[in-house]
């Protein structure tokens, strides 16, 4: 996996940017409906101002009859446009996700191995769901049509000059509300989100570990932590609605005082005989509808805040986590697995927690890994499998960095058993089968009986079908080790690497697990195990001592047990040498 590495100004693209640009045709339909819809708008103003101009003082009934054939087709045309666009643009929304959800699920995989596990996994993929919610709503029909508000105000301003300076005063009126949602509106909402991270990794966290959290008495605990981040998330978001709202509102009562006002001042103009009874009606209509735009945005500003702000985030997850490059594909190793002074700081802190660790394996050999907890044994798993790239120095396998493999192809060729077991939502075949949809049943149950658990499965109701629910809710402890250990050692990988195998294993599972160790060294893979107890380490030649980040030893497993067991005997105490004093009384 290469590491990431932050944009480059000027020389990348947003990439949410690029799949908006890939529907520009789409935009360029969606604004001259627009411009064909808000056209259509003036039917109504123009109806009236016909009917109370042209069709009551001249008592025509086919000119009433005509005006409403022509209007209503009018605002049937009008009808389908608005239909059209609504459906382009949740289809923008649509092509928008297919276009990066690949990739924001991707980082989202990623990010907790390059940024370390800090933040709330899940939100790159609401931060998306906001954009595209947004993109499919009202919003952007709002956006769109607001340019046109010259236009309607130009008509108010052609009826006469007062009625287009009351319209003028009222746009400037919403517009100012415009402005002031989007100031006061602004740090609410990003704090309001924030918090909302907060309280879901608290509330997955003791999700995950509810047994802990219930047996222990901890619940109260955890429920006001939650609960008090959540008034905070409570107030936050309370004080943003209110903005939104009550200007909302205002804009509102703003728009409906503006009519009218329109209305009074027509009256005064046909009062004076400077505008017909028509100007009165039409003025109104069409001062209501020029500012309807600014109306409907500041009604949807909230969302309009929350899709830009998960626009930002979006954008910077996917620059500092680029599109994996597709590299050469290596032949499969089949020789040997080198670690060259290789130190590594787990992601999202500054600590070094191995530090120049080196040493050479053969196809066919075994490698135990042993040291107190917190020497960093994992860690270094973590680096020979890829998850983890060193700050400094190289993993190898048959002379070729693991970083000249993409992620995908090197999998294959790898089988890893993490200390914190995890299966997956579907059946036992799929999860040995690492959910490959062309997986062979051969394979899956040859996996099986290295890792020494077919005889389990099979005793299943359903067998290799057999659903394990989330988590592998439905299987114990050792059940789901076994079949993670043969999910490790489904495809025959070159290189495993087991972090604590035997963990939640019986004595028959620490029996099985020897033979698996054995059978795929026969084969010419490498097997890395690390433990703490003895019996994991059977199946291994090799043994490497790691203490506080450095390699303290590393050869043949018995001589370096020899070393290991010769330090650990305390020193005998020292012979007490025996003085004769004065007087033949003994003294030490």
């Amino acid at each position: 996996m290469a590491a990431p590495s932050g944009p480059v100004p000027g020389r990348r693209r947003s990439e949410l940017g690029e799949a908006l640009r890939a529907c520009r045709n789409a935009f360029i339909g969606v604004g001259i409906m627009s411009c064909m819809i808000n056209l259509l708008y003036l039917n109504g103003s123009l109806f009236m101002l016909e009917v109370y101009d042209r069709v009551l003082p001249s008592r025509s009934v086919p000119t009433l009859v005509g005006l409403i054939i022509l209007a209503g087709g009018l605002y049937i045309a009008q009808g389908i446009l608005d239909v059209i666009r609504a459906r382009v643009l949740v289809r923008i929304g649509t092509s928008l996700d297919e276009a990066v959800g690949h990739r924001v699920f991707e980082s989202v995989v990623r990010v907790p191995l390059v940024a370390g596990g800090n933040n709330d996994g899940l939100q790159p993929l609401r931060d998306l769901d906001n954009v595209r919610s947004f993109l499919s709503g009202m919003g952007p029909s709002a956006l769109f049509d607001l340019p046109w508000l010259p236009l309607y105000l130009a008509v108010c301003f052609a009826f006469h000059t007062m009625i287009g300076v009351t319209a003028l005063i009222g746009a400037i009126i919403l517009i100012i509300i415009t402005l002031l949602t989007e100031v006061l509106a602004r740090g609410p909402m990003r704090d309001a989100i924030t918090l909302s991270m907060r309280r879901n990794d608290l509330a997955a966290a003791s999700r995950r570990n509810a047994e802990v959290v219930v047996a222990m008495g901890m619940t109260g605990h955890h429920t006001r932590r939650w609960g008090k981040i959540n008034d905070e998330y409570l107030a936050d978001n309370r004080r943003s609605s209110d903005v939104t709202g009550g200007l909302g509102s205002i804009a509102k009562v703003a728009r409906m005082m503006l009519q009218s006002a329109v209305l009074g001042v027509g009256a005064y103009l046909v009062i004076h005989q400077e505008a017909t009874a028509g100007i009165i009606i039409a003025g109104s209509i069409l001062s209501a509808r020029a500012l309807a735009p600014v109306d409907l945005a500041i009604a949807h500003w909230k969302s309009f805040t929350a899709a830009r702000q998960s626009w930002h985030r979006l954008s910077k997850l996917l620059a500092a986590l680029p599109p994996q490059q597709e590299l050469i594909r290596l032949q499969p190793p089949t020789q040997r697995l080198v670690a060259e002074n290789i130190s590594i700081v787990p992601p999202g802190t500054q600590k070094v927690v191995i530090s120049d660790v080196s040493f050479s394996l053969d196809a066919g050999h075994g490698l135990g890994i042993i040291g107190p907890s917190g020497s960093g044994k994992s860690s270094l798993a973590r680096a020979l499998v890829g998850v983890w790239q060193p700050a400094r120095g190289k993993v190898r396998l048959d002379a070729a960095a693991i970083d000249q493999w993409e992620p995908d192809i090197l999998g294959r060729h790898i089988g890893y058993l993490p200390q914190d077991v995890e299966l997956f939502a579907g059946s036992i075949g799929q999860n040995i089968s690492r959910f490959d949809p062309d997986a062979k049943s051969d394979d899956i149950i040859d996996a099986a009986k290295d890792a020494g658990v077919h005889g389990l499965i099979v005793g299943m109701t359903n067998g290799y079908d057999t659903q394990i629910g989330e988590r592998g809710s439905v299987l114990s402890a050792g059940q789901a080790q076994r079949i993670a250990l043969a999910r490790a050692l489904y495809g025959k990988p070159f290189l495993i690497v087991l972090d604590e195998p035997n963990s939640n294993l019986d004595a028959e599972g620490d029996e099985a697990l020897t033979r698996a160790i054995r059978s795929a060294r026969d084969r010419g893979a490498v097997v890395v195990v690390i433990a703490h107890r003895p019996v994991a380490i059977e199946g291994v030649d090799l043994l490497l001592v790691v203490k506080d980040g450095r390699a303290q030893a590393f050869g043949p497993k018995e001589t370096v047990l020899g070393q290991v067991m010769q330090k650990a005997q305390p020193a005998p105490p020292p012979n007490p040498i025996k003085i004769v004093a004065e007087g033949g009384v003994a003294k030490s």
